[in-house]
């Protein structure tokens, strides 16, 4: 999986794992794909790919997708999706401790610690 299509399914899973889904989240994700593809894309086969997870295999998938990410990125490009991450746990105002579990898997996977 490349690296956009890696932070995408990153991203959906983040804002799964709390069981809501905040309109704020919908428009990092929307900026993130904006930013990574200048044209439109269609997602629909991803979107059933994430759709087809039970949540006891997020965490899974998700840490599969670090790597794709991890692979295929530079640290530059790593960090700017980690501010990403972290703006859409924040979206609606609280950080559950599902994301903040998700959050610290890509913070340790990626070596970067928080200031």
């Amino acid at each position: 999986m490349n690296k956009t299509i890696a932070g995408y399914h990153m991203l959906m899973i983040l804002s799964a794992v709390d069981h809501k889904f905040h309109i704020e989240e919908e428009k990092i994700i929307r900026e993130y794909l904006f930013q990574e593809f200048p044209f439109h894309v269609s997602l629909d086969n991803e979107i059933d790919k994430i759709s087809s997870l039970h949540p006891e295999d997020w965490h899974l998938h998700f840490l599969k997708c670090m790597d794709d990410f991890h692979e295929d990125s530079t640290e530059e490009e790593r960090f700017e999706f980690i501010k990403f991450a972290v703006y859409l746990a924040k979206a609606d105002d609280v950080i559950t401790l599902e994301e903040n579990f998700y959050l610290q898997s890509i913070f340790e996977a990626w070596d970067f610690h928080r200031e």
